[in-house]
């Protein structure tokens, strides 16, 4: 059953349909990090998530009249950017995978600089992997694991059977841990 949104963002949305804008930058501010964090795993590349969050959030805003509220905000707007960006990708398939902020953060004072090292080549690796998968199941996959999102609540977003659902991320589960064994196997020949 797809989550329902909280009284304080149904507030909010009522007001910001009315036109008022502190209300839609509340509502904004309150899903902005669960949001980019959806979209930098779906693309790979911090400014594209960025530029294709900012750019969510403007469409949002211009078709929140259209917004039906069966599901949390948020997972609309996940929706929008990650379309965003996967159209700016296929326009731009060469784009590299820049460094993960949030490794980096997490990386960087706890652990001993060789430790630091691995964890990010380890990042770089999985991040490489969900991003050869196919959008289809690269997208349900993301929501599922990043965006924390059930079967049903990621039907809704993409509008899709929860078979479809499933079906897709057993699928994307499967390449990415093929993808993944592959990875680790080259890797093992290279240094033996």
């Amino acid at each position: 059953m797809p989550e329902h949104i909280s009284e304080i963002e149904e507030n909010l949305l009522m007001e910001a349909r009315t036109g008022d804008r502190n209300a839609y930058g509340e509502l904004a501010g309150r899903c902005y990090s669960d949001v980019i964090r959806v979209v930098y795993r779906a693309c790979g590349d911090t400014a594209l998530a960025q530029d294709a969050v900012q750019e969510a959030f403007i469409r949002a805003w211009v078709k929140l009249p259209e917004f039906q509220a069966r599901a949390p905000f948020s997972h609309w707007v996940c929706r929008i950017a990650v379309n965003v960006a996967l159209d700016t990708l296929r326009e731009k398939p060469q784009e590299s995978i820049e460094d993960n902020p949030t490794m980096t953060h997490l990386a960087g004072k706890n652990l001993d600089p060789e430790t630091a090292y691995v964890a990010r080549e380890q990042a770089d690796r999985v991040q490489n992997a969900i991003k050869s998968l196919p959008e289809a199941a690269r997208t349900v996959l993301v929501f599922r694991e990043y965006g924390q999102m059930s079967y049903d609540e990621i039907a809704a977003t993409l509008e899709i059977p929860v078979g479809t659902v499933m079906s897709r991320l057993n699928y994307a589960r499967s390449k990415l841990r093929e993808l993944l064994l592959e990875e680790c196997m080259e890797t093992e020949r290279e240094y033996a």
